[in-house]
């Protein structure tokens, strides 16, 4: 069986730094036309300038002669000002704007502490720009249940925030839960939602069978086998509001591997090989196409990929692990066989 598709375009990734970035780069240039990469870095990108910069840095780590487009975003911050979003949208290269709220996820520290007391000139800017607002969607108040983290941040965040600017363009980033599915496809206005491979094919029960999994660790947190049927029903529906970010998140194994393990999952390599199974499953290959290659760049105003790739049903195995200069980065499904690979047509 083959399938041949457009190009498709990851929505959401972690690219890293330093000789990190050179090690992971190549991997989603094999696959992905573009990506848009998230700012999360040591300091964070929050200016124009330094996301010009770090798009140079991910041109040279890339193999001679890819077409690989990195679309770039700021970090949003409580001290940013409206004139950062006019330079963005003059320069041509950042896509959006990305949402941490302060200590949600990997390098968060710099996050947002008040949206809508600090940040509102801002957003308001975006809106004004067109420019699309990246949402990590949980509160971080310890007294919530961290299951129950994203329902909150749609309760006390999301929702007022369209509320009070309906004109500004929402991603709800990763989504996890049947409440988020719910919110996106009611809400009228423009918004939409990246889906990840891990949120599609694995529920909280996959971070403790047989011991814990480190590797099967990421933010926001796997949840309960409901809220996985809800998100899979959700993307291969056929609706124009989901579509693909992989949210890949590498960190070297002893990162992974220790006391105080990082959160992410490394999907890059296998990604569209996962997306693949998930919508053969659901009896939904012929939706698989707009949620990967047509639904993002529609929503972000982009034209969409002239290239194709052909997607063949022959069954191979995952690496173990992919090794580097300073360590080794372990892949979901590191082992596995799966039944989908991705070839260049």
């Amino acid at each position: 069986m083959e399938l041949t598709i457009t190009q498709p375009d990851d929505w959401h990734l972690h690219l890293r730094d330093g000789e990190l970035l050179g090690a992971v780069a190549p991997h989603s240039a094999a696959h992905f036309g573009r990506a848009i990469v998230m700012p999360n870095l040591r300091p964070p990108i929050t200016t124009t300038a330094a996301a010009v910069s770090y798009r140079e840095s991910i041109l040279k780590a890339l193999p001679a002669k890819c077409s690989f487009q990195p679309l770039m975003t700021l970090y949003l911050t409580d001290s940013m000002q409206p004139e950062e979003i006019k330079l963005a949208r003059k320069s041509g290269v950042v896509f959006a704007v990305k949402l941490y709220p302060a200590g949600a996820t990997t390098n968060s520290q710099d996050g947002v502490t008040d949206l809508f007391g600090k940040c509102l000139p801002v957003l308001e800017e975006m809106a004004r720009q067109s420019m699309p607002l990246l949402v990590h969607g949980e509160v971080t108040d310890s007294n919530v249940d961290v299951f129950d983290r994203e329902k909150a941040f749609i309760e006390t965040v999301l929702q007022p925030l369209v509320q009070r600017l309906p004109q500004l363009k929402v991603v709800m980033e990763h989504i996890t839960t049947a409440d988020a599915v719910k919110f996106v496809e009611s809400y009228e206005g423009p918004v939409a939602a990246t889906v990840t491979p891990q949120h599609l094919l694995l529920n909280r029960n996959s971070l403790f069978q047989g011991g814990l999994q480190p590797h099967n660790y990421c933010l926001p947190v796997l949840k309960r086998e409901t809220h996985r049927q809800a998100i899979v029903s959700a993307v291969t529906s056929g609706s124009k509001r989901f579509f693909l970010g992989t949210d890949s998140a590498p960190h070297e194994r002893r990162r992974k591997e220790c006391s105080c393990g990082c959160a992410g999952i490394y999907s890059a390599p296998i990604a569209l090989s996962l997306y693949a199974k998930v919508f053969e499953e659901a009896g939904a290959l012929d939706k698989l196409e707009a949620f990967t290659s047509f639904n993002g760049p529609d929503f972000y105003g982009l034209p969409r990929n002239k290239s194709k790739i052909t997607m063949r049903k022959s069954p191979w195995v995952v690496p173990e692990s992919f090794p580097f200069s300073f360590g080794e980065i372990v892949p979901m499904f590191a082992g596995k066989t799966l039944q989908w690979q991705t070839f260049m047509s």
